[in-house]
C-alpha cells in the first residue's frame, strides 16, 4: 500500500464550511497565535485494499513523536472472522506513513482483534495488547464467544516486535465466568507514578446467555515494573443496568482515574463511567454520565491532552454519523467546545497528542454498511482549529471556574421535606445531595458568594433517577435562560449537565433556589444535585437548543393501539421507527418533551417517506395557545440532518416550561402512518 495523500478535508479556520460560531475569538493573525489547521489522510480503504474491511483501531505517539496506528485487517466483514493486525508508522508527525505491516497475521482463520497500545515514557517500550477470538460451534452470530488476551512489545519504535505472552490467567479469580477478554481498543495510559494501565473488557460466552446474562464488565491490567509483569485490577462492579464494554481511561488532575465506556447493549445511550482513587486498583459502582451527550453506543476516543484539558471523540448522533471532537476543562465532567470533523458516516475513533500539541485522530468513516466503515482515516489538527480560536497552547482558554459543591449543606435551607447526602465517587466532589420535598413548591436555597462583578456561565451537574422530579432554578428570584429540568432517568441512573445560561452577577452574596416544580415524566418528585459551576470565559460555550424525543425514548408513549417497529425504510432517527396501518383514529402515540424554559419552539418531525405512506398524516401540536393540527404528506422526504432523521417543520409555537406540551399522531390517515421522532428547536 502506498503512502496516502492528504484527503478530502485539508483547510484552515477561515475556509471551513459552517465554521463561524457565536463567541469565536479574534483570528490567529490578530493575536499572534498559531494558525488553525486541519489535515486528513486515508490509511486503509476497503475499496482499494486487499482485504474485505478495516475496522477497530489503536493509536499512540512515542517519545520521538513517531505515531503508531494499528487496525484490524478483516478478511470478512465480520467481528469474529479471520483478522490480521496491521500497523502503519509515521516518523514525521503524521505527514507521511509507511506501507502497511502485518504484525499479527491470521493463520488458518485465526481472529486477532482489539489492538490497544500503551507506551512507557520512561523506557520508550511500547506494548500492544490484543485478543484471539473464537466462536463456539453452535454460535450462528458473527461475534466471538471467547477471547484470549495477548501481549507483545517493541523496543525500537514499532519496527520489530517480541514474542507474545498470554495473560488469561490474570482473570481466573473473578467469579463471573468471563470467557472473552478484550483490551481497549485504542490505548491505555501511564499514570503519574509510572504505572502502566490498560483497560480490559470482559463478558461470558454468547451461546446460552442473553445480553443481561453476559455479565459485561471491566477489570484492567497494570504494571509497576515497566511491563515485565502484569496484574489485574479489581473489577468495576458488574451490573446488568450498566453493561460497560469498550472503554478508555484517563487520569484527572487530582490523580483519580476515570473509565468511560460504551453500553454493550447498543442503542442511543449515554456513556457509562466509573472512578478509581487508588490509581486503578479498585473502582466505584458505575453510573451513566451525560457530559458527552447521548449518542450511538460505539467505541469512542478519550485523551488526557494536558493538565487541564480532556478531549473526547465520537459519532455525535443516534446512528454512526457526525464524527465530533470535544474539549473539557473540568476533568471530563462537562465539555465546553465541540467541532464536527466529518458529518457523514463515522465509526470507532481514538486520539493522541504530539509533543507540539498537535492532535491526532484516527476514525472509521464512509461506506454504506451501518456497523462497518469503508475507510480508516487519520486527522491532524490543533487546538485553535478544534475550538475555533477560543483556546490555544500559547494563550490557553482563559477560563476560570468557581465550583459550588451542592452536597455541602452549610447555610442551606430546605423549605420543607428531607435532605440527605449520598457519598459517591462519580459525584464531582465525592457526594451528592438528595432532596425529598413534602409537596410541589418546596425548595432548597444555597448561599453563593461571588468575588467580582462579571458575566458568569451557570453550569449545573445533577443526578437522574427513576424517582426524579422537575427542578425549577432561580438566582435571586430570576430564572436563567434554561431553568426547568426533568431529572427522570431513562436507561439507568446517573449524572447529567445543563448550561443554565449566562447571568451578570454583582460581587457579594446571592441565593440560588432549587424548587420542585412538579413530577417528572416517570412520576417521581425527588431532586438530587451535585455541583453548580460559575464560569468566566471570553467566549461562549457551544450549546444545543434542540430537544429531541425519539420513539421508544423517555417522553414517548403509545397511548392506544399497536404500533409496529420497523427499520425497512431508511431516513429514520435513532434505532427504528413505529408505524400503523390507516385506521379510524383509535391508535395514537404521543411525544412529550421536557422544555427548559417558556419560549417559542419550532416543531419538526422525522419519518421515513415511501409511496405507501399517508399523504394526510395529521400531527396535533399541544402548545400554550391551544392545540393545532398539521397535516404532513409522508410520501415526501424531509430534510436530512447529520445527526440522523429526515425532518419537516410543523411550525413555530409558544410552549410553557416543563412537560406540559406535547405532539400527538393517530392512525386517521390515507395510508400507513410513521411515528419516528419529534424535535423542538428553540427560536426565542
Amino acid at each position: 500500500m502506498t503512502d496516502p495523500v492528504i484527503g478530502r478535508r485539508a483547510f484552515t479556520l477561515g475556509i471551513v464550511a459552517g465554521a463561524a460560531l457565536a463567541g469565536t475569538a479574534a483570528p490567529a493573525a490578530a493575536t499572534g497565535l498559531a494558525e488553525p489547521f486541519f489535515e486528513e489522510a486515508t490509511l486503509w480503504d476497503s475499496s482499494a485494499g486487499t482485504l474485505a474491511n478495516y475496522h477497530v483501531h489503536g493509536l499512540t505517539v512515542l517519545r520521538d513523536d513517531t505515531i503508531l496506528a494499528f487496525c484490524e485487517g478483516r478478511h470478512e466483514v465480520c467481528d469474529a472472522g479471520p483478522r490480521d493486525l496491521l500497523l502503519r508508522r509515521s516518523s514525521d508527525q503524521g505527514r507521511t506513513w509507511s506501507p502497511t505491516q502485518v504484525v499479527v497475521p491470521s493463520v488458518d482463520g485465526q481472529s486477532w482483534g482489539n489492538p490497544a497500545l500503551v507506551h512507557d515514557r520512561t523506557t520508550g517500550e511500547v506494548f500492544l495488547f490484543y485478543n484471539l477470538s473464537a466462536r463456539l460451534p453452535e454460535n450462528t452470530s458473527c461475534s466471538g464467544d471467547t477471547g484470549s488476551l495477548h501481549l507483545i512489545s517493541s523496543t525500537d519504535g514499532g519496527l520489530t516486535w517480541g514474542q507474545p505472552r498470554v495473560l488469561d490467567d490474570l482473570f481466573t479469580r473473578f467469579d463471573y465466568q468471563w470467557a472473552l477478554h478484550s483490551p481497549g481498543p485504542g490505548h491505555g495510559i501511564q499514570l503519574d507514578n509510572g504505572r502502566l494501565l490498560m483497560n480490559v473488557a470482559h463478558r461470558r460466552v454468547i451461546v446460552g446467555n442473553s445480553v443481561a446474562e453476559r455479565m459485561y464488565g471491566i477489570a484492567s491490567v497494570y504494571s509497576d515494573d515497566h511491563g515485565r509483569s502484569w496484574q489485574a485490577t479489581g473489577a468495576v462492579p458488574v451490573s446488568a443496568d450498566y453493561p460497560i464494554n469498550e472503554a478508555r481511561l484517563v487520569q484527572r488532575a487530582d490523580g483519580s482515574v476515570l473509565v468511560n465506556g460504551r453500553a454493550a447493549a447498543g442503542g442511543n445511550r449515554q456513556r457509562i463511567v466509573s472512578v478509581s482513587h487508588d490509581r486503578g486498583l479498585t473502582w466505584s459502582p458505575p453510573k451513566l454520565d451525560g457530559s458527552t451527550g447521548q449518542f450511538n453506543a460505539v467505541d469512542a476516543g478519550l485523551l488526557g491532552y494536558s493538565q487541564d484539558r480532556i478531549l473526547f471523540s465520537r459519532p455525535d448522533a443516534p446512528v454512526r454519523y457526525n464524527m465530533t471532537v470535544s474539549v473539557s476543562y473540568d476533568g471530563g465532567h462537562s465539555f465546553r467546545y465541540h467541532r464536527v470533523v466529518n458529518p457523514g458516516r463515522s465509526y470507532y475513533s481514538d486520539l493522541a497528542r504530539l509533543s507540539n500539541g498537535t492532535i491526532v485522530l484516527i476514525y472509521g468513516c464512509d461506506g454504506d454498511i451501518a456497523s462497518f466503515p469503508l475507510k480508516v482515516n487519520v486527522c491532524r489538527f490543533n487546538l485553535e482549529w478544534l475550538t475555533q480560536g477560543r483556546d490555544s497552547t500559547v494563550a490557553g482558554p482563559r477560563i476560570s471556574e468557581q465550583a459550588v459543591d451542592l452536597a455541602r449543606l452549610a447555610g442551606v435551607r430546605p423549605s420543607d421535606g428531607s435532605v440527605a447526602v449520598v457519598r459517591e465517587a462519580t459525584a464531582r466532589g465525592g457526594a451528592r445531595v438528595v432532596f425529598t420535598p413534602a409537596a410541589v413548591g418546596d425548595h432548597l436555597e444555597y448561599p453563593v458568594t461571588v468575588p467580582r462583578r462579571a458575566e458568569y456561565d451557570l453550569l449545573l451537574r445533577y443526578y437522574r433517577s427513576t424517582g426524579g422530579g422537575l427542578i425549577d432554578v432561580t438566582v435571586d428570584g430570576t430564572r436563567p435562560r434554561n431553568h426547568v429540568i426533568d431529572t427522570t432517568s431513562e436507561h439507568a441512573e446517573g449524572y447529567d449537565v445543563l448550561l443554565l445560561g449566562t447571568m451578570r452577577l454583582a460581587p457579594g452574596r446571592h441565593t440560588v433556589r432549587f424548587t420542585l416544580a412538579g413530577a417528572g415524566r416517570g412520576g417521581g418528585q425527588s431532586l438530587s444535585l451535585d455541583e453548580l459551576s460559575l464560569i468566566q470565559a471570553p467566549a461562549r460555550a457551544d450549546a444545543d437548543d434542540d430537544i429531541t424525543v425519539d420513539n421508544g425514548a423517555l417522553g414517548y408513549a403509545v397511548v392506544s393501539g399497536t404500533w409496529a417497529s420497523g427499520t425497512g425504510v431508511a431516513g429514520f432517527y435513532g434505532g427504528n421507527y413505529a408505524s400503523h396501518a390507516p385506521g379510524d383514529g383509535t391508535a395514537t402515540v404521543r411525544w412529550r418533551p421536557a422544555l427548559p424554559a417558556a419560549a417559542r419552539y419550532e416543531v419538526k418531525v422525522s419519518y421515513t417517506a415511501a409511496s405507501n405512506r399517508s399523504r394526510t398524516a395529521t400531527y396535533v401540536v399541544h402548545h400554550s395557545g391551544g392545540s393545532t393540527p398539521v397535516a404532513v404528506d409522508q410520501t415526501v422526504r424531509g430534510t436530512p440532518d447529520a445527526r440522523g432523521g429526515e425532518w419537516v417543520s410543523l411550525g413555530t409555537f409558544d410552549f410553557a416550561a416543563g412537560i406540559g406540551g406535547a405532539v400527538e399522531l393517530s392512525d386517521t390517515a390515507s395510508g400507513y402512518v410513521v411515528a419516528d421522532a419529534v424535535r423542538f428547536s428553540r427560536r426565542s
